[in-house]
C-alpha cells in the first residue's frame, strides 16, 4: 500500500491490495462496481465502504459520514495481477502513520467480494422467486464470504439494541464473558451497543481459555451499514443484499440466539424468529432462544412478553426463556440448549454449519419495501394463524426501522409524512405502548431528540 496524507483535512489517499479474504474479481465483477450508471454498483460501494472506514462511530445517521466526507471516492482496479483498491479523500481514523489498519482494511475488503459476488451471482444466476432458491442463495452468499466452518456446534447469535444505556452494554459483555469462557463463538449484527458488549467480552475469555481461532461475526445489510458501522472487533464480516436475506443467515447459521434489551430493530428479529418457529414444520427443531439483561431491564422483558402473548398467544412463551440478572445461567443454558442443537443435527443428517432442516416459508423471505401504502396494508388482527400474524407484525417494525435509519426511509418520512400502522384496537394500544416505551427509554436513536416516523391508528 502506498499513501499520501492530506494536511489541510483529515483524510487519507491510498492505494490498498488485497491480502487474501478476497478472491480475484472478473473485469466484469470490476466493471459493475465501477459503473456509477443505472444498474451499477458504484454509489453502494461508496456508502458501504465509507461505513467500514468510519468503523466506531457513535452516529447513527445513515448521512451522517457522507456529510462529514463530501469528497471521498473508491476505486476498483483489476490489474493482472489481481485487485488494488484506490481511496481518496478517506477517514483519517482509518489510517495510522499513513498504514491503514489491517482490521479496517479486512472488513473493506469484504464490502467488495460481498458487492462483487451480489451484482453477478445473485442477481443474474440465482432463483429468487421461490423459497428454496432464496434459501441457496443465502448458502451461495454466506460460503463465498468463507462463513461457513464445518466445526462442532458453537456460534451464538446475540441480539439487541445499538442504542443501550451503560448498565445494559455491560451486561453484554459480561454474558459475552461467560460465553467465550465456554468456547462459544459469537454472531451479531456488527454494529455498536448490544452487537459490540458480546464480542468484547467474549474476546478476554476466549484468550485466557487460548481459544486461537475465534470467530466474531458481524452480518449486516446495505441499508442499515451505514447507520451501524462494524465495530472494530469483528473479524468476518458479511453483507446481505436485504433485511430478509440477513435475518435467514442468522438463523440458518446460528445454533442458538440471545435477545438483549433493544428498539424496534430488535422485535423485529423476535418476530421473526418466533413466526418461523411457531410453523408445525419446526414444532421439534431444537433452537435455544434466550431474553436477557440486566436487573433493571426487567420492566422491558415484561412488556415485551405481553405483547407477544397478546399477538401471538400463549403457544409463542414455550419458545423462548427470559433470565434476568445471571450471566452465567444465561451461558449455561445456551450451551445446553446449542448441545441439543448437535444432537438433533446428528440424528437428522444435518450440517452443523448451516441449519437446512429450519423450514422459513417465502412470506418470512420476500423483501418488504415499506411505502405508506404497504405499511398501512398490514393485516393486524387477529384470528390469523400467529406465523401469518407475526410476519406483518415483523413487516411493521422493519418500517419503523427504515424509517428511523435507513435513506429511503427517511426520505419517504421527509416526504409524506409519518407511516400509518392499522389493525384491532387492543393490539395497536400494545403497540403504540410498546414504541412510546422504546422513545422514553431512549432505544430508537444514539443521540439528538427522536421524532416519530410513525403514527399507530386503532
Amino acid at each position: 500500500m502506498t499513501a499520501t496524507i492530506d494536511t489541510s483535512l483529515p483524510t487519507v489517499s491510498a492505494h490498498i491490495y488485497p491480502r487474501g479474504g478476497l478472491d480475484v474479481l472478473s473485469r466484469t465483477e470490476v466493471a459493475r462496481l465501477r459503473d456509477a450508471s443505472a444498474g451499477g454498483m458504484h454509489d453502494l460501494l461508496r456508502r458501504c465502504a465509507l461505513a467500514v472506514l468510519t468503523s466506531g462511530s457513535a452516529s447513527d445517521d445513515p448521512r451522517a459520514a457522507q456529510e462529514l466526507y463530501p469528497d471521498f471516492e473508491i476505486e476498483v482496479l483489476q490489474q493482472d495481477r489481481g485487485v488494488r483498491i484506490d481511496l481518496r479523500h478517506a477517514p483519517a481514523m482509518a489510517f495510522v502513520d499513513g498504514e491503514i489498519i489491517r482490521g479496517v482494511a479486512e472488513l473493506l475488503f469484504a464490502v467488495v467480494r460481498d458487492l462483487a459476488y451480489t451484482a453477478i451471482e445473485l442477481t443474474e444466476s440465482r432463483d429468487l422467486e421461490s423459497s428454496d432458491g432464496i434459501t441457496d442463495a443465502v448458502f451461495g452468499l454466506l460460503r463465498n464470504a468463507r462463513i461457513l466452518q464445518p466445526s462442532d456446534p458453537n456460534l451464538v447469535v446475540c441480539w439487541g439494541g445499538h442504542s443501550i444505556n451503560r448498565d445494559e452494554y455491560i451486561y453484554t459483555k459480561q454474558v459475552g464473558y461467560e460465553l467465550g469462557l465456554r468456547g462459544l463463538d459469537i454472531c451479531t449484527g456488527c454494529g455498536p451497543g448490544a452487537m459490540k458488549g458480546p464480542m468484547k467480552g467474549a474476546t478476554i475469555a476466549h484468550a485466557k481459555q487460548r481459544k486461537r481461532r475465534m470467530r466474531y461475526i458481524g452480518i449486516t445489510e446495505p441499508g442499515i451499514i451505514a447507520a451501524e458501522s462494524p465495530n472494530p472487533i469483528v473479524n468476518h464480516l458479511v453483507i446481505m443484499p436485504d433485511i430478509e436475506k440477513r435475518l435467514e443467515a442468522f438463523v440458518r447459521v446460528g445454533h442458538g440466539i440471545i435477545v438483549f434489551p433493544g428498539g424496534v430493530g430488535t422485535a423485529e428479529e423476535i418476530l421473526y424468529l418466533l413466526g418461523i418457529l411457531l410453523r408445525e414444520e419446526n414444532a421439534h427443531v431444537p433452537f435455544p432462544l434466550i431474553l436477557t439483561g440486566p436487573t433493571a431491564s426487567a420492566p422491558y422483558f415484561e412488556q415485551i412478553d405481553r405483547f407477544l402473548r397478546l399477538t401471538l398467544g400463549e403457544a409463542a412463551t414455550s419458545r423462548y426463556e427470559i433470565i434476568v440478572g445471571d450471566c452465567a445461567a444465561v451461558a449455561k443454558r445456551m450451551a445446553a440448549g446449542v448441545r441439543k442443537v448437535r444432537e438433533h443435527r446428528i440424528a437428522q443428517k444435518d450440517s452443523f454449519f448451516f441449519n437446512w432442516s429450519m423450514d422459513i416459508p417465502l412470506a418470512f423471505q420476500r423483501p418488504f419495501v415499506p411505502s405508506h401504502e404497504a405499511m398501512a396494508a398490514l393485516d393486524l388482527h387477529h384470528g390469523r394463524k400467529p406465523h401469518e400474524l407475526a410476519a406483518d407484525l415483523r413487516r411493521a417494525f422493519s418500517g419503523i426501522v427504515a424509517g428511523n435509519v435507513k435513506e429511503d426511509g427517511m426520505r419517504r418520512i421527509e416526504q409524506f409524512g409519518p407511516f400509518e400502522i392499522h389493525g384491532d384496537a387492543d393490539m395497536m394500544q400494545s403497540l403504540d405502548a410498546l414504541l412510546r416505551a422504546f422513545v422514553e427509554q431512549r432505544r430508537m436513536k444514539i443521540s439528538g431528540e427522536y421524532k416519530p416516523c410513525y403514527r399507530v391508528v386503532a
